[in-house]
């Protein structure tokens, strides 16, 4: 048993080192996470069965496009958070009356529920699959609760051999993750009389419940992005407020001779609209060092701002803001100056009718092209720069919005 429990500690640790992903990238440790987990992701992204994996569900680029995406963002630091600080107060009250020899923790949280560890873990885990929303984050979520689900009963049956008729009275009065009332109410569902079976479609029903929430958001976030579009160029604007701007002057922008004479003759044409320093450009393409966050060791400040702030980033208060424009250098500071970077996009369609659900389809290929600073009120250009195939992180997949 002792092995099995390693596994699945093995396991769990897994989840998490892939959930902490968005934190690993901006931190000194990329390069070495990401020369062990890249390879996995391109494996995914190969094979049209698991290249959904690999995907975002929620915005994480741009800011939240309504209230009720931003209600959603909101409540995945709300889960982080609280999750985290319910597991390191269960932890505390176990590890006391393991030292203190006082018996099993039986007040607190335990007073309701035997695994209340189990259960803030998992909603520190729902929380960081809003937080990083990949699809392998939410599918891996899922197996963490089932894991935890073997676990639990293991525990059950060490501490009866422990302690007895004491755990046993316990065991009769409180549920196993949930009061035991509503544990209680859900077994009067119908279904089969095995525990083990009704376990199994529990948890396939949740694995079910979250992949066509998460695809459902999805198709939502993509129905509500601000585009701007002539039929052949479509433009994504990262800030809420710039989409009448885009309205009114995309189309002088792309009549400029040096846009013009650069955008894509084939296919379908993505650019983003973008504060000229902000600071995520880099997972868009690679527009210089200084968006490669993970070369500026500010990890533990973005990380507070990402949880705690999580729209500020967007929106055009971060510090790494200014310290990247302050590396570029060519940029004079302007409240209409935007960073426009064109992507080619290639589509699983013959490209003749495009639209946003196959611009940002699961499987559509962006390949930076260049990318053009400009004064959207005097239609001034003010830096243009041809990209490489990459983002600031390479070939890591990245987010569509």
């Amino acid at each position: 048993m002792n092995r099995s429990r390693s596994i699945i500690g093995g396991v769990v640790l897994l989840y998490f080192i892939i959930a902490l992903e968005v934190l690993v990238m901006i931190s000194p440790f990329a390069a070495f996470f990401y020369s062990v987990f890249n390879p996995f992701l391109l494996l995914l992204a190969r094979w049209p069965a698991t290249h959904w994996l690999a995907d975002f569900f929620l915005p994480h680029m741009v800011s939240p496009p309504g209230f009720f995406l931003k209600a959603i963002r909101v409540a995945g630091s709300v889960l982080f958070v609280a999750g985290a600080i319910a597991f390191l107060i269960c932890a505390g009250q176990v590890y006391f009356h393991k030292l203190a020899r006082r018996g099993p923790a039986l007040g607190g949280l335990y007073a309701w529920i035997r695994h209340p560890q189990y259960l803030s873990l998992s909603v520190t885990g729902l929380g960081l699959a809003i937080l990083w929303p990949r699809f392998l984050t939410l599918v891996l979520w899922t197996v963490m609760i089932a894991l935890y689900v073997l676990l639990a009963r293991d525990e059950e049956r060490r501490m009866v051999g422990a302690f007895g008729d004491q755990y046993r009275a316990y065991m009769s009065r409180t549920g196993r993750f949930l009061p035991r009332s509503v544990e209680g109410l859900l077994a009067r569902i119908p279904g089969p009389r095995s525990a083990a079976l009704r376990s199994a479609l529990g948890l396939l029903l949740i694995l079910a419940v979250s992949l066509g929430s998460a695809f459902a958001l999805r198709a939502y976030t993509i129905e509500e992005l601000p585009l701007w579009s002539n039929g052949r160029v479509w433009v994504l604007a990262i800030l809420p407020g710039d989409g009448v701007m885009l309205q009114h002057r995309m189309e002088d922008v792309l009549e400029l001779p040096e846009v013009e004479s650069r955008l894509p003759r084939n296919g379908a044409v993505l650019g983003y609209s973008v504060p000229v320093r902000y600071v995520m450009q880099g997972m868009i393409a690679d527009t210089g060092p200084a968006y490669r966050l993970y070369e500026h060791h500010q990890t533990v400040p973005m990380i507070l701002d990402w949880i705690f702030h999580p729209f500020r980033h967007l929106e055009g208060g971060h510090m790494m803001m200014h310290q990247a424009g302050n590396a570029t250098g060519n940029v004079p500071p302007s409240v209409t100056a935007r960073r426009i970077i064109f992507l080619q996009v290639r589509t699983n369609g013959d490209g003749a009718h495009v639209d946003p659900s196959s611009l940002f389809a699961v499987g559509a290929v962006r390949v930076p092209r260049f990318y053009i600073d400009v004064d959207m009120h005097t239609l001034t250009l003010l830096d243009v720069q041809a990209l490489g195939p990459g983002t600031g992180w390479g070939s890591v997949p990245t987010p569509m919005f």
